[in-house]
């Protein structure tokens, strides 16, 4: 999954213009008297300068003096460093003491988001590998900025937001930002049709029955579609649904109902709506191979619908990639149930939760449960040569000071182990040595979220134990051929209530 939200990009930004750079030096002189009173500080400057802040101008030194131009300081502006000089002045009429002060303020870079400068890469992209991986990445700023994003971390493959995927709200697609997209695929070779997987909000549910969040969730849905075709992406993923509000064949109907309706829609083109499959049972639809071709089978066209296979998803529903083996018998299992015709990308994440535990949560590859010997099967699966492999891993890390912030470079590096890893043997000591270490690296968080899953397992099965006094109550009431239920007792403002009506009652039969 896809990971909230939007982000702002850091160093693909190009210089500042003039205007907007503080000035990194400027001097003032302060006067004063001889009594110690200070006066209005005094600039003497040789340059002018424009700044975009709030300020105040501040008087010239000398009337006298010819073309000088007028300071503008920054309101409540600190100073960072002073020289502080003092000088005695022979034709101060006053015979006052001067202080220069020399103020060395730290130059400002003010960035913005639309830069066109690239950002220097992580780690290149390969050029002739025999697989297409990425990662799921930022378009703050516009849809553009997935192109620099993508060069970041060296990935053939992206997924990314259409739009805000926290609102409701669907905003046209700004041309020029579309245009910067379109050139910037064709500048940098990708092939935008065959290694995009655009991820749809978290908002929609198909399968939702009420008229009102139906309309919402289609026209969200549909919006999507269009900006898709207009870019030249080729596939767009989607959760397929909940039935939290129906029943699970009902929501099933519901979701290709609104695939019919979108793939109708001349303004969605040829874009193939992908269902992605998930890791929960109960009112979630997708976790089991048997949802998703229920779906399928009720889509006219099924040229416009494929599959993601997510493989933390598929482990956490009880569909075991580990071994060869298991690999093998489950990919099987999506031939004989799905085929593996209509799958068409994966999202490539380790799992933090053991098999079976129908718990979504997303490991860096390796280091969960899943382990680097399932990336492995994958990467070395011809048959998934070739499509859009989208990491999903957690990137956020901590630095010297304690402070969060998202690292980008885990990704890179990602991308670059399971490039590497096509052909690489596993009983070499190269693997065995990669996998101890990353298996070190995850062994705390496993043995948390598995101890949450076991500590459940214990506890739903055992069975539930009525009450005692309940129990007690019951069997009285069966050997005294059932008892005379109590009256409720009135709550305490009603009972105020009956009381006062009561008193105001006698207080009338005493008047009269």
């Amino acid at each position: 999954m896809a990971k909230d939200t939007a982000e702002s990009s850091e160093s693909s930004l190009s210089p500042p213009p003039e205007d907007l750079i503080i000035p990194a030096e400027s001097e003032v002189i302060a006067k004063s008297t001889a009594h110690g009173r200070k006066r209005k500080a005094e600039a003497t400057v040789t340059t002018t300068v424009t700044t975009t802040k709030r300020t105040k101008k501040v008087p010239a030194a000398d009337a006298n003096d010819e073309k000088i131009g007028t300071a503008e300081t920054p309101r409540k502006k600190r100073t960072t460093a002073k020289n502080v000089k003092h000088d005695e002045d022979g034709d101060d009429a006053e015979g006052e003491e001067s202080t220069v002060v020399k103020k060395a303020v730290k130059q400002k870079v003010i960035r913005t988001k639309n830069s066109k400068e690239p950002v220097q890469p992580l780690e290149e992209r390969s050029a002739d590998t025999k697989l297409r991986i990425g990662a799921h990445v930022s378009v703050a700023g516009g849809v553009h900025n997935a192109i620099p994003n993508l060069l970041h971390i060296g990935a053939n493959a992206f997924a990314m937001f259409m739009k805000n995927q926290r609102k409701w709200d669907n905003p046209p697609m700004d041309p020029e930002h579309a245009t910067l997209f379109i050139n910037g695929c064709k500048d940098h070779n990708i092939e935008v049709g065959d290694c995009c997987l655009p991820h749809s909000s978290y908002l929609v549910n198909l399968a939702h029955p009420d008229a009102e969040r139906k309309k919402q969730a289609y026209d969200c849905f549909q919006n999507d579609l269009v900006r898709c075709n207009k870019l030249g992406i080729r596939l767009y993923n989607f959760h397929p649904g909940n039935a939290n509000a129906t029943t699970r064949e009902e929501g099933i109907k519901l979701i290709a109902e609104n695939l019919n309706r979108a793939h109708a829609d001349p303004e969605t083109g040829s874009v193939i709506t992908v269902l992605e499959t998930m890791a929960s049972l109960g009112n979630t639809i997708g976790g089991t191979f048997e949802d998703i071709a229920a779906i399928i089978s009720h889509v006219e066209k099924k040229e416009r619908v494929g599959v993601c296979l997510d493989t933390c998803h598929v482990f956490a529903a009880g569909y075991d990639l580990r071994t060869p083996e298991t690999y093998a018998e489950v990919m099987k299992q999506f031939d004989d149930i799905i085929g593996l015709e209509y799958l068409m990308a994966l999202h490539v994440n380790d799992s933090k939760a053991p098999l079976a535990s129908y718990r979504d949560l997303h490991a860096r590859i390796g280091t969960g449960y899943l382990g680097l010997r399932a990336f492995h099967n994958l990467v070395n699966d011809e048959r998934l040569h070739g499509m859009p492999m989208v990491l999903e891993t957690p990137v956020d890390s901590v630095d010297a000071n304690g402070k969060k912030f998202e690292d980008k470079s885990i990704w890179a590096r990602e991308i670059k182990m399971l490039e590497r890893l096509v052909g690489m043997d596993v009983e070499s000591d190269e693997f065995k040595k990669l996998e101890q270490t990353l298996r070190e690296q995850g062994e705390g968080e496993r043995e948390r979220i598995g101890g949450q899953v076991e500590r459940k397992k214990v506890k739903d099965a055992k069975p539930k134990v009525v009450r005692k006094k309940k129990a007690k109550d019951e069997e009285n009431e069966e050997l005294d051929g059932g008892k005379e239920e109590k009256p409720k007792r009135a709550a305490p403002k009603r009972k105020a209530a009956a009381k006062k009506v009561k008193n105001e009652e006698e207080s009338a039969d005493d008047d009269e």
